[in-house]
């Protein structure tokens, strides 16, 4: 996982990201995008710090593109369902990448981000369970800044992505499931 750095040095705008390869992050779409028109924000402005935790990090990267899932403006509007997007890195880095994987909501499912309020620290919120179809929402709360964060099923080395944290609902998460067009970007080396 890692800290998706979206705003230049003035400003402070992040989401969470996590790499799936090892130039390859997989984030929510309207964390790179504008919401307006689905064009991508300034990717001179993006940096990706993996593994950040206030003061030492496994690894950094500008931008090189952006992936948008196709079906995420198709209809002219921005739709949730959708919100899933893969941002190339610049430079590959040395982390090891997480696996990716089509799973059901029912859980035990493992939420992290990094918060707005405490921009500097993986936030991890274990044991949720959900429901759904095309957005799943989960029993676990989440804040700004966590957009775009990886949702985890299986423990240890079984460990696998299987959705991108959206947005918040009545105290609950939103959750994009990670779908067909995400496994086949992977398997296309993207």
């Amino acid at each position: 996982m890692g800290r998706l750095n979206l705003a230049g040095h003035r400003h402070r705008e992040m989401c969470t990201g996590t790499l799936v390869a090892p130039d390859l992050v997989l984030t929510a779409a309207h964390c790179v995008t504008v919401p307006a028109d689905g064009l991508p924000k300034r990717q001179a402005d993006m940096i990706f710090v993996a593994g950040w935790d206030g003061g030492t990090h496994a690894g950094a990267s500008g931008i090189a593109r952006i992936l948008v899932h196709p079906e995420a403006y198709a209809s002219g509007r921005f739709d949730l369902s959708h919100d899933l997007a893969l941002v190339q890195l610049r430079e590959p880095l040395t982390p090891p990448p997480l696996p990716v994987a089509i799973a059901d909501p029912t859980g035990p499912l493992t939420l992290m981000g990094y918060r707005r309020r405490q921009p500097h620290r993986l936030t991890v919120a274990a044991d949720c369970h959900g429901a759904g179809r095309a957005v799943w929402m989960i029993d676990c709360r989440v804040e700004q800044g966590q957009s775009g964060g990886p949702v985890l099923a299986g423990e240890g080395t079984a460990r696998r992505v299987v959705g991108v944290i959206s947005a918040l609902r009545d105290n609950a998460a939103l959750v994009v499931p990670v779908d067909d067009w995400v496994i086949a970007q992977l398997a296309k080396g993207r």
